[in-house]
């Protein structure tokens, strides 16, 4: 009797976009941009590059779709704000704590501007600067301010934490050895770095983020009082 020689289970029935792009998150956020790849996608799911192209038009727009998917999950999150003030900060924290764990957010939100990951944080932060009270005519100097500081802090913070992993380095001990570099400076030229150097040891950088969220909030707030 001859033994039926056994293939690779393929999924092609049961693959969905949605199911590509599950995957997708899951190589990134394991391997990161340059482990997402066509090839790597088909083996996790079981099934050739032609099945996934059917879903998806290429890497770019697999690279934002997987990004869309995960600003949706944040953004709607349940979020216990009884003020605009208030949900302006679970939003922005929402953000940092979302780039924080996938830190290849950030280089794909820059990577498509104007598209829908970028109009859905856009749009929750813009609702809320609305409810704020703020004139129509500083709404989007108001709002871009916002988006860019979200962003911007929350990338670099993401991109700090990426390098360490990938050094081995230890937060505490580099924070340690940069603060010893900085009271080293001369005082003359760096007074402001010397005197601060004792604080680098032991910051927080979700507290240090929402203190500036906290800051553009009380600018706004000033600015309409007057």
């Amino acid at each position: 009797m001859v033994k039926k020689t056994r293939t690779p289970q393929r999924r092609e029935d049961s693959l969905s976009r949605d199911r590509i792009i599950d995957e997708s998150i899951a190589l990134l956020d394991s391997s990161g941009e340059r482990g997402l790849t066509f090839r790597a996608l088909s083996e996790r799911l079981a099934t050739g590059p032609g099945a996934i192209y059917w879903h998806i038009d290429d890497k770019s727009d697999l690279l934002t779709a997987a990004c869309d998917a995960i600003i949706a999950r944040t953004m709607s999150a349940p979020m216990v704000s009884t003020t605009p003030k208030a949900a302006i900060r679970a939003l922005a924290l929402g953000m940092f704590d979302t780039i924080d764990a996938h830190p290849w957010v950030g280089s794909a939100l820059t990577r498509a501007p104007g598209q829908l990951p970028m109009v859905r944080i856009l749009e929750g932060i813009g609702q809320q600067v609305r409810a704020l009270g703020v004139p129509d005519n500083t709404q989007w100097p108001v709002v871009s301010a916002l988006l860019s500081y979200i962003l911007g802090v929350s990338g670099q913070n993401a991109a700090n934490a990426h390098l360490a992993r990938q050094s081995g380095a230890d937060r505490g001990n580099f924070l340690d050895e940069v603060a010893a570099m900085w009271s080293e400076l001369d005082p003359d030229e760096y007074p402001f770095t010397r005197s601060v150097a004792g604080q680098l040891r032991a910051h927080d950088d979700r507290v240090d983020f929402l203190a500036g969220i906290d800051l553009i909030l009380r600018g706004i707030e000033s600015a309409q009082d007057h």
